[in-house]
């Protein structure tokens, strides 16, 4: 009854704020606790009927929390991801001891945990619309339960395989939710070290995936440590521990070592991030352009001078503007005359634009319609887009927004799922689509190359590795992090970014509308940076580097390794259940 009432309490003031044009904070956070917490009351009789449910509804728990501890901004401790698998591969073991019928009990403790570790780290999703973020929540936790049960099944059949099992499945897993359109990575294992670049230095050969195999390895061979003796004699140093120890602390130094050796690469070049500081909900759209204008100016000319060669604006800065006449949107004209008060100056800037088919002009999956008085019918294409202003030529150079936020900006698989369209209406998305292109695009000027990183895209290793294959020499990230209001989403968001600096060694600038701007160096290190709800300018020199990393040739190599591996362990798990089955039927007939 307490959790209903906290739950109901927290509905009917999220509600009263919504209407009073207020942001929520922190308050999605305790309305999906007391939800689920509810949830886990109400169907107590599968959770905490029996001694052995309740101890295993405490250690999914305490699993959950000590993964969110370790990820990014709850509490920064990323240790603690290494045993935060461990309670629930003991909850599985002992199922697994106790029951033939294990599936559908393993499914219900999994499910679980990951609920309490989604909301606990991404509960801030529902700010910026309430339906999506419970969509995220509770189908992600479902998604996440696939590798977990596949794990369980395969270690039923081939025992010897089920834990490497488990570690090919979940990167497997992680991999897919970076490349499908129902894509949300967020809690990609290896993001878990952003706080501390220092410690995976080595991601720029890995990427995100070394370190989620990391941790993984690490809680497989704890988890084994624990039950060899039945949770007698843990303490005692053994081989066991050396070697947990080993895979522990090795990689460890060697990024250490990477790290206070390592020098900053290429040439030094003077950039300059506004960030402008509207609220998105309430303000962001609403304040006339003007005004913007004016006070995006007023920040610029605060920090740019004559030896400034980029100054960065955030994502939608202006809009709706149409791309075949670009040059001419009142906006775009505006800031050109200010950038030819500094002949070095090139700007970059987000935009709300749209681009119109012309008759006879093949359309995309994302084109939309609009009918005039007269009856005539104009196709058009709706973008999220990121252009370059330059003295040095009169092209406008383009990019769009390609890396796209399932709901929001995408419906996935809309021609699959075209039943769920009223729904994903409500939610707060498109049907309708975004328009993206196949290839990065990188900004060229006299100044260098740069990569026009729109928001999501910079949560893709492998995708922002793309634009240093079209020979970007330093990134730009363009966002707008306010929708999260104040809690732990943009902070996230940013410290992600550093880990893109580590694979790619490029430097960022960053400029958010409202979030956190600044500066990130080829190490992953935050050399300056604004804080949340200010409208401030800053400057900085960073380095343009020519060089590619591992990573950046070959990619997510693990990761793949990790696909081909699986699909070879799911063909010999069919083939030897198969064949179990079989024998077993031929016993059933002798007998």
């Amino acid at each position: 009854m307490l959790s209903l009432v906290v739950f109901g309490w927290l509905s009917y003031d999220m509600y009263q704020l919504g209407q009073n044009q207020q942001l929520w904070g922190y308050r999605p956070l305790f309305l999906f606790l007391s939800f689920w917490m509810s949830m886990i009351l109400v169907l107590g009789r599968f959770f905490l009927k029996t001694g052995k449910q309740q101890r295993w509804t405490l250690l999914s728990t305490l699993g959950a929390v000590l993964l969110s501890i370790g990820f990014p901004d709850l509490i920064p401790f990323p240790f603690l991801m290494f045993a935060g698998f461990v309670p629930l591969l003991i909850v599985e073991h002992e199922i697994s001891q106790v029951s033939n019928k294990s599936f559908w009990q393993i499914f219900r403790y999994a499910y679980h945990y990951f609920v309490v570790w989604n909301i606990l780290t991404t509960y801030w999703v529902a700010n910026s619309a309430l339906a999506a973020g419970a969509f995220a929540i509770f189908v992600n936790s479902f998604l996440m339960c696939i590798p977990f049960l596949l794990f369980h099944l395969t270690k039923k059949v081939m025992p010897k395989l089920g834990y490497f099992g488990l570690i090919v499945y979940w990167i497997t897993f992680e991999y897919t939710h970076l490349n499908w359109e129902l894509t949300w990575p967020w809690l990609t294992l290896g993001n878990g070290f952003a706080e501390f670049p220092s410690l995976v230095q080595w991601y720029e050969y890995t990427g995100v995936f070394g370190g989620g195999l990391w941790i993984l390895v690490i809680n497989v061979l704890l988890f084994k440590k624990l039950i060899v003796k039945n949770y007698q004699d843990v303490w005692r140093l053994d081989w066991r521990w050396m070697q947990i120890g080993m895979i522990f602390i090795l990689p460890i130094l060697l990024s250490l070592m990477m790290y206070y050796n390592y020098e900053e690469q290429g040439r030094p070049v003077e950039v300059a991030v506004i960030q402008p500081n509207y609220e998105p909900h309430y303000d962001k759209f609403t304040v006339p352009v003007p005004m913007q204008m004016n006070q995006f100016l007023q920040l610029s000319n605060s920090v740019v001078d004559v030896n400034t060669r980029y100054l960065v604006f955030p994502e939608s800065s202006f809009g709706y503007a149409e791309t075949h006449t670009l040059a001419d949107f009142a906006a775009v004209r505006r800031l050109k005359e200010y950038i030819a008060e500094y002949p070095q100056l090139n700007l970059v800037t987000g935009l709300n634009a749209f681009t119109r088919f012309e008759p006879g002009e093949e359309h995309t999956v994302n084109t939309r319609t609009n009918v005039n008085r007269s009856g005539d019918t104009t196709y058009f294409e709706v973008l999220n887009l990121a252009a370059q202003l330059s003295n040095d030529s009169e092209e406008i150079q383009m990019y769009k927004k390609s890396k796209l936020v399932p709901g929001p900006e995408i419906f996935p698989y809309q021609q699959l799922l075209f039943m769920f369209k009223p729904i994903v209406d409500k939610l707060g998305g498109t049907t309708a689509g975004v328009g993206t292109q196949k290839k990065r695009d990188v900004f060229t000027s006299n100044a260098g190359k740069v990569a026009p990183v729109i928001c999501y895209e910079s949560v893709f290793g492998e995708y922002f590795a793309g634009y240093i294959h079209q020979q970007a020499e330093a990134a730009f990230i363009l966002t707008n992090d306010g929708w999260w209001d104040n809690t732990a989403g943009h902070r996230q968001h940013m410290h992600f970014a550093r880990l893109r600096s580590i694979e790619t060694r490029r430097a960022i600038a960053r400029s958010a509308n409202s979030g956190i701007s600044g500066f990130i160096n080829q190490r992953g290190d935050i050399v300056r940076r604004s804080n949340y709800d200010e409208a401030v300018a800053l400057k900085d020199t960073i380095y343009f580097n020519e060089g590619r990393t591992f990573y950046v040739t070959w990619g997510d190599m693990i990761a793949r390794l990790s696909l081909l591996s699986s699909l070879m362990l799911l063909i010999n798990f069919f083939v030897k259940s198969w064949q179990q089955r079989l024998a077993l039927a031929d016993q059933s007939v002798a007998g």
